[in-house]
């Protein structure tokens, strides 16, 4: 089970990095992991010009993790309104941003 906040990387075009924490993350039953945009801006931007993104998360107890791969932006379907009705109204709610995971590394100890 994840402890905290996680943080949600992309890079831009020119390979700069951006970083936020995310709250609602959620593992999907095919291995993927969603987030919902409700604040994106750069990240949005990234994703949209084919940025591949990570998860940096604690699991208990206290564990690091992270996950890496490409990611699907879904502002309609199935994953998009599961995560939607997850998320408060007063949240924009825009999109799913849909990470599938290629990778999993707990400190230098690739799993994946």
């Amino acid at each position: 089970m994840r402890e905290g906040p996680a943080v949600f990387t992309t890079v831009d075009k020119n390979g700069l990095p951006n970083s936020v924490y995310v709250l609602g993350m959620k593992l999907l039953e095919d291995g993927r992991i969603a987030v919902m945009d409700n604040y994106f801006h750069k990240t949005r931007e990234n994703i949209k010009n084919g940025s591949k993104g990570s998860f940096l998360f604690l699991a208990r107890p206290r564990k690091p993790y992270q996950a890496k791969g490409s990611i699907e932006y879904l502002a309609s379907g199935p994953v998009y309104e599961d995560l939607k009705a997850s998320i408060p109204d007063k949240f924009p709610r825009v999109a799913a941003a849909v990470l599938k995971v290629e990778e999993i590394y707990s400190g230098a100890e690739k799993l994946l």
